[in-house]
This record gives C-alpha cells, sequence and structure tokens, in this order.
C-alpha cells in the first residue's frame, strides 16, 4: 500500500488548485450533494465545460473523445479533491455515470451523438434508477419498456415512475433502467435508455425536503416513446450496464475525504467561538475529548480511501472496499454534523437566514441532510449485510 502521491501528481495538484481558484462559481453553501437554484446553472454549465475543456474531467475517456491517455490513474480523485476542498460545485448531475455507461457499452454513433455534449455540458444528465416501491432493490424496478415497430423506426414506449431523481429539474437527459421482459429473473430483462427529458409524457415533479431544499425529484413516464437507437447496450442486459458505470464512479469518493478534513475545521473553530460556562468550549475536557475522536476517525477515513485507491491502481480492488467506504463516510459525516449542532445548544435551532445563527445555520441543515448519505447509494444496512456475506463469507441472509 502507498499512501505518499508522487511528484508529479502533486505537481498536477497544484495546477488544479489554482485552476479551481481562477474559475470556480463561488462557494457552495450547502453541504451534500445538492441541486442548485436555476440561477445558478449557467454559470455551473459554463465551469463543468471548462473542466471538460482544460483535460480536468473525462481523463480517462477515449483519446478521441477528449481522454489523455498520459494521466495518472489518480488525476481524476485529485480533481474531485480540490474542488472538494475550495467548497465549491462540482459537476452538477450524473455525466459521470452515464459516460461509463456510453464508452463501455454504447454504439459509436451514440457516443460521437452524446459524449461531446457533455464536455459542453450542453446535456446535464439525471439517473433514473429508483423506484417508489423497489427501496433499496433496485432490481425490483417496474417502470416497463414495451417495444414497438422495427428497423430504423422501432421504439420503446415507456410507463412508470422514478423517485430520488437529483437534478432531474435541470436535467436535459435522462440514464434510464426500465424492464423489458417481464417473465425474466429480476436481475434480467433489463434494458439501459439514454432518454431526452424534453419528451412528450415525461412530467418531473420537485420534492420539498426536511431542509427546505428540492434536490430530488418524481419523475413520471406515461407513454413515453423512446427510439431503439439510444438504447445503450443490448436489450435485457440493462443490469451489467448498470453496475459497470455505478462501478467506474471512483472520484467521488475521494472528494470525501477532503469534506469532512474541511468539516473538522469547522468544527474546531465553532468549539473555540461557543462559550460553555463563561469559557470556549475547546477549554472543556469533555469537549476536546469528543473533537479527539471524531478528528482520529476522519483520519481514519482518509486512510480507508488511500488503500482503495492503492488497490486501485494494482488492481487488488475487494468485493467490499467501496461499501466500507460508503459506510464509514456516512456514518462520520453524520456524527460531525451532530456533535456541531449539539455543541450549539438551543442557538442549533435557528435556520439559515436567521442574523443569529451560526454559519447562517449550516450546521443544522448539515445534519438534516447528513441522514441522505446513509441511504443514498444502497442503504447502510444493506450494504452491511453484503459486506458479512461477499467480504467476510457469512450464510446468507433469510429469503
Amino acid at each position: 500500500m502507498r499512501l505518499e502521491p508522487t511528484p508529479e501528481l502533486e505537481a498536477f495538484r497544484r495546477t488544479v488548485r489554482a485552476f479551481v481558484a481562477e474559475h470556480a462559481p463561488g462557494v457552495k453553501t450547502h453541504s451534500g450533494v445538492r441541486a442548485p437554484e436555476p440561477a445558478l446553472m449557467p454559470a455551473i454549465r459554463e465551469w463543468t465545460a471548462r473542466l471538460y475543456g482544460a483535460g480536468l474531467l473525462g481523463i480517462d475517456w477515449p483519446v478521441e473523445y477528449g481522454g489523455r491517455p498520459d494521466a495518472h490513474p489518480l488525476e481524476a480523485s485529485v480533481v474531485a479533491e480540490e474542488i472538494a476542498r475550495a467548497r465549491t460545485w462540482p459537476p452538477v448531475g450524473a455525466a459521470s455515470l452515464a459516460s461509463g455507461a456510453l464508452i463501455d457499452f454504447g454504439t459509436d454513433a451514440q457516443r460521437a451523438r452524446f459524449l461531446p455534449r457533455i464536455r459542453t455540458c450542453e446535456d446535464v444528465w439525471c439517473q433514473l434508477f429508483s423506484e417508489p416501491e423497489a427501496g433499496s432493490d433496485l432490481a425490483a424496478l417496474r417502470t416497463r419498456a414495451r417495444r414497438e415497430g422495427e428497423g430504423d423506426d422501432a421504439v420503446f414506449v415507456v410507463d412508470g415512475q422514478k423517485v430520488w431523481t437529483t437534478n432531474g429539474q435541470h436535467a436535459d437527459m435522462g440514464y434510464l433502467l426500465a424492464r423489458t421482459d417481464a417473465d425474466a429473473p429480476k436481475h434480467q430483462g433489463i434494458t439501459a435508455f439514454a432518454l431526452d427529458m424534453r419528451s412528450p409524457g415525461v412530467e418531473v415533479r420537485p420534492l420539498r425536503e426536511i431542509t427546505g431544499t428540492t434536490d430530488f425529484n418524481e419523475v413520471f413516464l406515461d407513454g413515453v416513446r423512446v427510439p431503439a437507437a439510444n438504447v445503450i447496450g443490448a436489450v435485457n442486459d440493462g443490469w451489467r450496464v448498470a453496475m459497470s458505470s455505478l462501478g467506474r464512479e471512483r472520484s467521488g469518493v475521494a472528494a470525501r475525504g477532503a469534506e469532512l478534513f474541511a468539516v473538522l475545521e469547522d468544527l474546531v473553530r465553532l468549539a473555540e467561538d461557543t462559550r460553555v460556562g463563561g469559557r470556549p468550549a475547546l477549554e472543556d475536557s469533555a469537549t476536546r475529548q469528543a473533537i479527539g475522536e471524531l478528528a482520529a476517525r476522519v483520519q481514519v477515513n482518509g486512510a480507508l480511501i488511500g488503500l482503495a485507491q492503492s488497490r486501485m491502481l494494482h488492481g487488488t480492488e475487494g468485493p467490499v472496499d467501496a461499501l466500507l467506504g460508503k459506510i464509514f463516510f456516512s456514518e462520520l459525516n453524520h456524527d460531525l454534523a451532530d456533535f456541531g449542532l449539539r455543541l450549539q445548544g438551543a442557538d442549533g435551532l435557528l435556520v439559515e437566514d436567521d442574523p443569529r445563527a451560526v454559519a447562517d445555520g449550516w450546521w443544522q441543515d448539515a445534519h438534516l441532510y447528513s441522514r441522505a448519505y446513509t441511504i443514498a447509494g444502497g442503504a447502510n444496512e444493506i450494504l452491511r449485510t453484503q459486506v458479512a456475506e461477499r467480504g467476510l463469507g457469512l450464510p446468507r441472509e433469510p429469503r
């Protein structure tokens, strides 16, 4: 295992840091994977196009679409870390997920059509996987797609509902999973599609969350006609397409370490500024011990990320590496926000835009949002079962 960066990677980091400082579209005021307000979208589209144009995104793409074969495998992680460290906006949407599917399974015509528009951010993508009745069991999806016609005129007619669609209100394209064979076993008979979100029959309804923001959406699909040319991969092979593209999403994990180190620094400053019994809270031994424990866990989270990156570089990744990292990060992220909120006492109830709120209510908002990380990408309870079965070889949970 090698954790220290190479001189070349550190030089690349300095270049990225300078680029972010010059071009970033301002500070992202809320924690988590949030959807921006509509007024911010033009600036974020321009920012995303700049990142692609500078060769900082899509690094591992085919050369003909802007990839760089000489790039270090961890450059994408460095970019994600520096964006998180600057607390600015990452690229909005599911372009990384969709581009992975298109590169690995798409046709030449699909790659030529969609990939350049991802790089210019003319198309923002959303992920249309989760459904109300499927819960954490993605393979239980019920959205149906039935084929009509043959040849160049063939289409799939899609009916169903998706939910928890981040940035669905901003998306131009959707990466859709739908069932095309109702009689096949549930992990089979699923097909992946590229869906034009402006198609007739697509209705996006934003969901207002406990934070007061609308990051997620319901998406209703009523007789939506999708050209057969928009099938990604083979018909009924969508599960493999989806799992492959999800496995490509590695760089975002690195950003989690940078995020938590920044939150820890904020927590220390909060303890310095908060008065308990007439003294700074940081002078209280119990407070210092609690922060010390959280600091140790932040360091462990960073080591887990380094271990996962080292294994990725050497092709020795384990089946549960990503699962363990997600569980550890999401629960630590919650505990940091929870302690910061409790440290404020009754003042922690003050919300954004209240002139007396600490950090403009950031801690309360982060605390409310933190539960989303323990559910998104697979509920931690489900992931622990997978760790037990896949990683430890324990007997399968009774079905």
